[in-house]
C-alpha cells in the first residue's frame, strides 16, 4: 500500500507550479484543463512514476477557514509577560 496522489492546497495553480518546479525542483506530470482550473500534477524527477502533488486550488468554501486555522495553530502562542 502507498500513496499516489495527495493534494496540497494552492491559492494560484500557476505560481504554485512555477514554484514547485523552478525552486523545489519537481517536475510537472499532468496539466488537464477543467474549467477556470486544471487537474495539475508534479513529480520528483528522480521518480516520475511514484507519489504525484496535485496542485488544488483552495475555491472550496471550507479550504481557507482550514489553511488559516492551520497557520494560527502554527503560531506560537502569546508570550506571557516576564514578571521579574
Amino acid at each position: 500500500m502507498g500513496i499516489n496522489i495527495t493534494s496540497v492546497f494552492v491559492d494560484d495553480q500557476e505560481k504554485a507550479l512555477r514554484f514547485y518546479t523552478e525552486t523545489l525542483g519537481f517536475e510537472k506530470k499532468t496539466d488537464i484543463p477543467m474549467g477556470e482550473h486544471s487537474w495539475l500534477t508534479v513529480v520528483s524527477p528522480s521518480d516520475p512514476d511514484g507519489p504525484e502533488l496535485l496542485l488544488e486550488p483552495d475555491v472550496r468554501p471550507t479550504v481557507k477557514p482550514f489553511k488559516s486555522a492551520l497557520v494560527e495553530d502554527a503560531s506560537p502562542p502569546p508570550r506571557s509577560p516576564s514578571t521579574t
